[in-house]
């Protein structure tokens, strides 16, 4: 950091902190990188074995350990050495070079500023709600592991997202426990003269001090601010007490202090990212802020400097319906937004709207923070390839009269890190297979080193884990009842439930209508027959929350619970409460299938099913997100044909239906047909090729090195070029555009000839300018795609200005003869050297 803010010491030491060798442990302890890399777990395992298991936290186990048996501990000379060790390794993995620096050694982009509203990296750290916050973690420990230069910027929630109980009659009741800082690996940013890193964010009337905070995840940084310092009002100090809590207003705020605030605590560090990355719309206001700080460099206004560095932002997309993007009032955004446009942006607050509105002069239009950040960036991506598809439409009302297929949003799938999410048992089977290095983004063949593995070895490894959850299984639910106050007999009956030997079902998420989790439960006692089957028993582990204010989801809860609960029910289903990080871990490596039915197209991408492969387990999904494109037959199975059907009962009832009749004729006869050693034969050649040709491909490193080459490369070398002499280009780009806008409507197509010639359809148009400079658009052929390929597009070029005709021009191409000549329809669009169209100028003139 270039101005010596510097990470200080933890926010509360310990007694044990005065031991010599605390500090070494604490080194490790403050660096999440434990969280996927297990090395050190045998150390915190031999300070505080029970405490180890319950928490995983290692700096809670040396906030706890008594300095007795810590120096015990550090006076045995071996594991004094391991401590060297696991240090000496540590450092020596920060400073070998990785997949970043061995493949683009020149590269220019040298920073990453990683925006997002939650961030799941482990329950040592709970500021995560679900999905949104797993893509965020598991691609920080990827850029970790992959040497890309990130860095990551967020909120500390004093209690982050809410704690689950079910209590009598199935309903789900919502704790918010103290996230104590003190208790959570992170440390204070501290000025030279050991000052606590604050900054000072106006909001109507007063001030809000946000503190700052530092995670250390591998080679990457995240910094979190809050604002529960004490020079706030005790009001304002709760802004940051909930991670998607309250209403509208707080909402506004806390992602005022996440974009603006975020981009201010990087400008305060010294850290010039070259690349700005909004992991959903909820931190678009860091686009705002980031044209604020070019504005007083480069003494351009707002529009050139939006122009300038929109290039180097990048916007991310989780969302799959209209309902789902975050909207404030006018009223909401001129009361918290005004004075800023005016004073900092130096804007009408009629222009800030215009930045987040579909129709600029509807005065009661929304303010949609998606808008804001798709006008605030060059580059759009949803998460799966359907997903990409989706949001094309979604956002199609901002391109009008182009097609869908040319809206400006691609795609960049998710994927999830596997060293987060796999066993130990799974960690060994891969690592024998394909080496320690092999989500490092440099090992190759992982497909064919997984199939090398045997039938038996595979089995042997299924059943191994199915123990491991069953007991795992056994241990909370005994817990959960005896904290409820169940009779001991209950108690004793949960630590025997169910057969590591017989299949299980898992199907845990988010409780929302839409992700359907009763499909299942369509039929009760059809379900109850497949479930208590003599023969070929299933048994199955259910989990998820309901946000608060879900009424119908915490409906879907109770039930589940209240059948779950029924007499001839419970030997065969479980409801784990409190689903969180910890227990998806131990799910998504235990269970042999993974079900989840979404109503397609509304599941944008999901990750869970990707957790599975990588430790043998199957998925059974809706041809929804991510497994649209990594389903085929021989890999897991499949649920409803494809189409989207809306919100209809019917359809529903069918599949289910589907649902049950796959169970009951494919999946469960399976499983259950073995060989004379006792092995499933298909089964296992199934998971086989799913670890092979899945695990890779949905993988964060993959996800990662896309976006490292596909958008954060070019992006870094467009915004340096933007900002280039004081933001120049910036400046001629924005009179460009205001040209255009002035000549548009007057441009205008004249007379068109087609003719065949040596299989070719040759097109001359005469189209009329203007006074446009000709060099300042394109003139083209454009003809929809075909059988799913890509539009054609075809350069028309100028042969000659018209005779006496001010701004007219002949334009000529010639196209393949096998479409139909009407098939092609000439256009005029914007052009500029560097320009993304239609993202930065969305003009089009079609001749019919």
């Amino acid at each position: 950091m270039s101005k010596q803010i510097s990470a200080g010491e933890p926010i509360s030491s310990p007694p044990t902190a005065s031991v010599e060798g605390f500090d070494c442990l604490a080194e490790l302890a403050l660096d999440l990188r434990w969280s996927w890399n297990h090395a050190t777990d045998n150390v915190w395992r031999q300070l505080d074995p029970a405490l180890w298991d319950l928490t995983q936290n290692p700096w809670v186990v040396l906030q706890t350990v008594s300095k007795d048996k810590l120096r015990s501990a550090l006076a045995n000379a071996a594991f004094r050495k391991t401590i060297d060790d696991l240090r000496q390794a540590k450092h020596q993995e920060a400073e070998t070079p990785a997949w970043f620096q061995k493949n683009h050694p020149q590269s220019p982009l040298t920073c990453v500023a990683y925006f997002s509203m939650e961030y799941m990296l482990s329950e040592a750290l709970p500021i995560y709600s679900g999905g949104l916050g797993n893509v965020a973690g598991d691609q920080l420990k990827a850029a970790s592991d992959l040497g890309v230069p990130v860095v990551g910027v967020g909120l500390l929630y004093q209690q982050g997202y809410f704690r689950q109980v079910i209590d009598k009659d199935g309903a789900q009741q919502a704790l918010y426990p103290y996230n104590d800082p003190g208790q959570l690996p992170i440390t204070p940013l501290r000025q030279p003269n050991g000052e606590w890193l604050r900054l000072e964010i106006s909001l109507p009337g007063y001030s809000v001090w946000l503190r700052a905070w530092q995670v250390q995840v591998g080679r990457v940084k995240l910094y979190l601010l809050d604002s529960n310092d004490a020079a706030n009002f005790p009001a304002h100090r709760g802004i940051t007490s909930e991670l998607y809590g309250g209403g509208p207003e707080l909402r506004l705020k806390q992602e005022m202090l996440l974009g603006i605030g975020g981009w201010r605590l990087l400008v305060a560090l010294g850290i010039k990212p070259d690349v700005c990355h909004l992991n959903e719309g909820h931190a678009a206001f860091a686009v705002l802020e980031r044209a604020r700080d070019f504005m007083k460099e480069s003494g351009q206004p707002f529009d050139a400097a939006l122009a300038s560095t929109r290039v180097g932002n990048l916007f991310t997309t989780h969302t799959a319906v209209a309902a789902g993007f975050d909207l404030f009032t006018p009223a909401l955004i001129e009361q918290y937004l005004g004075r800023y446009a005016k004073e900092k942006l130096g804007i009408t607050l009629h222009d800030l709207l215009a930045l987040g509105r579909q129709n600029p002069n509807d005065a009661s239009e929304d303010f949609n923070m998606a808008y804001l950040a798709i006008r605030g960036s060059g580059s759009v991506n949803g998460v799966s390839r359907l997903h990409g598809k989706v949001s094309r439409h979604l956002f199609q009302p901002l391109f009008p009269h182009w097609p869908a297929e040319e809206v400006p949003v691609g795609h960049v799938t998710n994927g999830v890190h596997m060293p987060t999410w796999d066993s130990a048992a799974a960690d060994e089977l891969w690592t024998k297979a394909c080496g320690k290095n092999r989500w490092l983004g440099m090992a190759k063949n992982l497909d064919q080193d997984i199939r090398r593995v045997s039938d038996a070895d595979l089995w042997q490894f299924r059943m191994a884990s199915s123990r491991l959850l069953i007991d795992y299984a056994r241990d909370r639910l005994a817990r959960h009842f005896a904290a409820a106050g169940e009779s001991p007999e209950t108690v004793e009956w949960a630590k025997h439930l169910f057969d590591p030997n017989v299949l299980t079902l898992g199907f845990a998420r988010r409780f929302a209508t839409y992700k359907r989790p009763n499909l299942l439960l369509h039929d009760p006692a059809r379900l109850l027959r497949l479930l208590s089957n003599r023969e070929r028993p299933v048994q199955l582990l259910i989990a998820g929350k309901a946000h608060p204010a879900d009424t119908a989801g915490q409906a879907l809860i109770q039930k589940w619970v209240r059948f779950i609960r029924q007499t001839d029910v419970r030997p065969h289903a479980v409801f784990l409460s409190d689903y969180d990080m910890q227990l998806t871990e131990r799910l998504v490596q235990g269970v042999d299938i993974w079900l989840n039915t979404p109503r397609r197209p509304w599941e944008a991408c999901g990750t869970s099913g990707m957790k599975v492969q990588v430790n043998g387990g199957l998925n059974f999904s809706e041809l929804d997100g991510w497994w649209a494109e990594a389903y085929a037959p021989d890999l897991g199975w499949v649920l409803g044909d494809g189409k989207e059907h809306g919100d209809d009962p019917a359809w529903d009832a069918a599949e289910a239906g589907m649902l049950y009749d796959l169970l009951e004729h494919e999946v469960i006869p399976e499983f259950y047909a073995r060989d004379g050693q006792g092995i499933p034969k298909a089964w296992v050649a199934r998971m086989r090729e799913s670890m092979a040709r899945l695990t890779p491909g949905f993988s964060a490193d993959r996800t990662v090195r896309e976006y490292t080459e596909q958008h954060y490369l070019p992006a870094a070398t467009a915004v340096h070029s933007r900002v280039a002499n004081k933001g120049a280009s910036g400046r001629q780009l924005i009179d460009w555009r205001h040209n255009l806008d002035q000549k548009w409507a007057g441009i205008r197509f004249g007379e068109m000839k087609v003719e065949n010639k040596g299989g070719q359809h040759i097109y001359n148009v005469q189209v009329y300018l203007n006074d446009l400079d000709p060099k300042t658009v394109r003139v083209e052929l454009y003809a929809d795609s075909v059988n799913g390929g890509s539009p054609e597009r075809q350069e028309m070029k100028n042969v000659r200005p018209l005779v006496g005709a001010t701004g007219g021009f002949d334009y000529s191409a010639a196209v393949p003869g096998a479409r139909s000549p009407g098939n092609y329809t000439p256009r005029v669009i914007p052009y500029w050297d560097g320009v993304v169209i239609p993202l930065e100028s969305s003009r089009i003139l079609w001749q019919r």
